[in-house]
């Protein structure tokens, strides 16, 4: 059997809820951690690099929830709804998903941010390790921001990892499109919050969105549609989103370092009650 982990987006609240909820289901005697495929996308593409790191979950959860260990992140101040509102007036006239994507690309690389340098460093920061892992295959999903396809680095690309990372978490207007061999990249989420179907082949499938369904931008590959390719190929498929209390302790700005302590401990919380609710159909 061939088990796949597929880890979404959802700032760094997302990356410390979906650390934690790991760690409560390994407390709960079901540890997914060591899944033979991980598909990482922003957020979750920095959880699965820090799995394929060889910590264990609990250096990797106190990683998150201790100041002294916590990578030094840069605060920012975003409101998913407005931030949403604005991509829906931006890509108003575009006649394709692809159309979309490029227009987001063009904002990407026009806006305003902190120096790319200073980004990659905090991403950098996020890494226990800098090796892409030799146990696992990694697929780390981002977009090109000039042509608007997705790419998918893994071991076999030639990119280190850190970049690879970068690109994944490049918010768009938010943080700087990462340069990789000469291109400009941004965030995998541009193409889909967690871009599950690249999990196909695999016959077990755990998707971890830190963000549930929502999709910031139009997609081809809604979360219902990649789930029911799965199972209709014969996979086993589970979704895991924040519960009640996982969605209050992320907020409404995932990208606040504040976030990473509840988040954390409200994943950890949701995980060690959680069952995980296998269906091919």
């Amino acid at each position: 059997m061939t088990e796949a982990l597929v880890l979404g987006g959802g700032g760094v609240g997302g990356i410390a809820w979906t650390t934690g909820l790991l760690a409560g289901l390994a407390d709960a005697g079901r540890d997914v951690s060591g899944a033979g495929l991980v598909v990482g996308t922003s957020a979750g593409s920095t959880v699965a690099a820090q799995l394929g790191s060889g910590l264990a979950l609990g250096e990797l959860y106190a990683r998150q929830v201790e100041p002294g260990l916590q990578a030094a992140e840069i605060p920012v101040e975003v409101d998913l709804e407005a931030y949403a509102a604005e991509f829906g007036r931006l890509l108003g006239g575009a006649k394709s998903v692809l159309e979309m994507r490029r227009a987001v690309g063009r904002y990407a690389l026009d806006a305003r941010t902190v120096p790319e340098a200073e980004r990659r460093a905090v991403i950098a920061s996020r890494l226990p390790s800098p090796a892409w892992p030799a146990d696992r295959t990694l697929r780390i999903v981002a977009v090109d921001a000039g042509t608007g396809e997705p790419v998918v680095f893994d071991r076999a690309s030639g990119v280190e990892l850190v970049d690879a990372v970068a690109a994944s978490c490049a918010v768009p207007g938010v943080w700087p499109p990462a340069t990789v061999g000469g291109r400009r990249y941004i965030d995998g989420g541009v193409r889909s919050p967690d871009n599950a179907d690249y999990a196909a082949g695999a016959s077990r499938v755990l998707v971890v969105v830190p963000l549930g369904e929502a999709e910031l931008f139009p997609t081809e590959t809604p979360l219902r549609k990649a789930v029911a390719d799965l199972r209709a190929a014969g996979a086993e498929v589970a979704v895991v989103a924040p519960d009640e209390a996982s969605r209050a302790a992320i907020g409404v700005n995932p990208l606040d370092p504040d976030t990473r302590r509840p988040a954390a401990e409200a994943g950890r919380a949701q995980g060690r009650g959680t069952g995980i609710a296998w269906s091919r159909s």
